[in-house]
C-alpha cells in the first residue's frame, strides 16, 4: 500500500466505523416506528393516549399515565408478548428485540405527552 492509502485506510476506517454506531439506533427506532404504526396505532392511537374509536371501545390506557409509567419494562414486555385483557398477544408473531424495541418507544411516546 501506498502512503495515501494507509492514511485513508487508517482514517475511513474507524469513521465508517462510528457511523455504523450512530445509525443502528436510529434504523431501530424507525423499525420500532413502523411497527407501532401497524401493529399498535389502531387501538392505541398515533401518540399513544388510546384517543381512538377501537382504544375508546376497550379501553386502552393512555401509555403517559401513572399507571402505564410504574410498570417496569419487563411488565411492558410480558404485556406485549403474553397480551393481557382485551390486548392481543405479540409473541409469536414479533421477536424479542423487536417487543423490546417497541416498548423503548412507547416511553418516548409517553415522554412526548
Amino acid at each position: 500500500m501506498n502512503h495515501l492509502s494507509v492514511r485513508v485506510f487508517r482514517y475511513a476506517v474507524p469513521a465508517f466505523g462510528a457511523l455504523f454506531l450512530l445509525v443502528t439506533p436510529l434504523r431501530a427506532q424507525g423499525d420500532a416506528a413502523s411497527l407501532y404504526k401497524t401493529k399498535c396505532s389502531a387501538c392505541h392511537g398515533p401518540d399513544g393516549k388510546g384517543d381512538t374509536p377501537v382504544g375508546k371501545k376497550l379501553g386502552v390506557r393512555d401509555f403517559a399515565s401513572p399507571e402505564v409509567q410504574k410498570e417496569t419494562d419487563q411488565e411492558l414486555i410480558d404485556i406485549t408478548t403474553k397480551g393481557k385483557n382485551k390486548m392481543p398477544a405479540f409473541g409469536n408473531s414479533l421477536k424479542d428485540a423487536q417487543i423490546k424495541d417497541l416498548v423503548a418507544y412507547i416511553r418516548d411516546l409517553a415522554k412526548k405527552n
